[in-house]
């Protein structure tokens, strides 16, 4: 068995549509494709987190209802343990309108249902599982009494935290110092900044803004270009892997998942951003969120092909 992994997070149904560009407001476009598939922010990390080697446990609510029972199998498929994983007859499952451009940009819209009533206690009667734990990722699509929780737990065990800051909350700042290694793109660091980010300048220097709030490490991804690293030592720039990409969608859960994974297994904060920018770029290379996530043989081909 891998690394252990525990994620407290958001699981959705996703309905992708595909089109030439994203639409104007007001304004329809003719798609190109249409899907549905397993996703959410926590499930999609977990689910990323067992193809690259851990043993994952994922804390969260979906609705009865077919969607939650598509999720549940999607989870139980990959290897996840979903011991944890409540269905809520009060609420419908978590659900995610996602539209793709071709080239891979997206915008999503994602009503939360069950994923809005995960609560402290659901963290709580986790907690022997997260105490066990090497790691705890967590993301804001539950709400914040969850998160708080969670974090608690693991700052009393000891347990290192991955928190990806996404959506962007407000309340996510509060948290920061709770926190080893936050993650996040460019558009949730310019909502928590407040710095506007148009260059590798500006995103370093929203990196370590976000560094001096409080977190040990910040991790900001910047799409194409890769990622920025803000710690105690310095600030860096670590390129991108060169793919041909067709949607982001998950990307960045593939990214999370993927510098979780490298930092249990002993790995510099280095070495797993590179991990992570492979297994973030693989994930744009097939459309559909859970469908797109990489192997572990798959991101280990990637970065050894590069260094050729």
């Amino acid at each position: 068995m891998g690394v252990k992994i525990a994620v407290i997070g958001g699981a959705n149904v996703d309905m992708v549509a595909a089109a030439p560009r994203l639409p104007k407001p007001g304004e329809t476009v003719i798609g190109t494709n249409f899907t549905i598939a397993c996703g959410g922010k926590g499930a999609n990390q977990a689910v990323a987190a067992a193809r690259l080697g851990a043993s994952v446990s994922f804390i969260g609510r979906v609705g009865d209802d077919m969607f939650g029972e598509m999720l549940e199998r999607s989870l139980c498929e990959a290897g996840v343990d979903t011991t944890f994983l409540k269905r809520d007859s009060s609420s419908h499952t978590g659900v995610a309108q996602i539209y793709v451009a071709q080239g891979g940009e997206n915008c999503i819209i994602v009503v939360l249902g069950a994923n809005g009533r995960v609560s402290a206690q659901d963290v709580e009667g986790a907690e022997e599982r997260i105490r066990c734990s090497d790691c705890l990722v967590l993301q804001l699509e539950v709400p914040e009494e969850a998160v708080t929780k969670a974090l608690e737990i693991a700052n009393r065990c000891g347990v290192r935290v991955v928190f990806n800051s996404a959506p962007a909350q407000d309340f996510a700042l509060r948290l920061l110092s709770m926190c080893d290694v936050v993650t996040l793109n460019e558009s949730e660091a310019m909502q928590m900044t407040g710095f506007a980010i148009g260059d590798l300048n500006d995103a370093m220097k929203a990196a370590i803004a976000l560094r001096e709030m409080g977190t040990k490490a910040v991790v900001l991804t910047i799409g194409e270009q890769g990622a920025i690293i803000a710690d105690e030592n310095d600030v860096e720039h670590i390129p991108a892997f060169k793919v041909n990409s067709i949607d982001a969608t998950a990307a960045g859960d593939a990214f999370t998942a993927a510098l979780a994974v490298k930092l249990c297994e002993g790995a510099s904060l280095r070495e797993a951003v590179l991990f992570a920018n492979a297994a973030g770029a693989l994930a744009t290379t097939k459309l559909g969120a859970q469908p797109s996530l990489p192997y572990r043989s798959e991101v280990e081909g990637l970065i050894s092909g590069a260094q050729r």
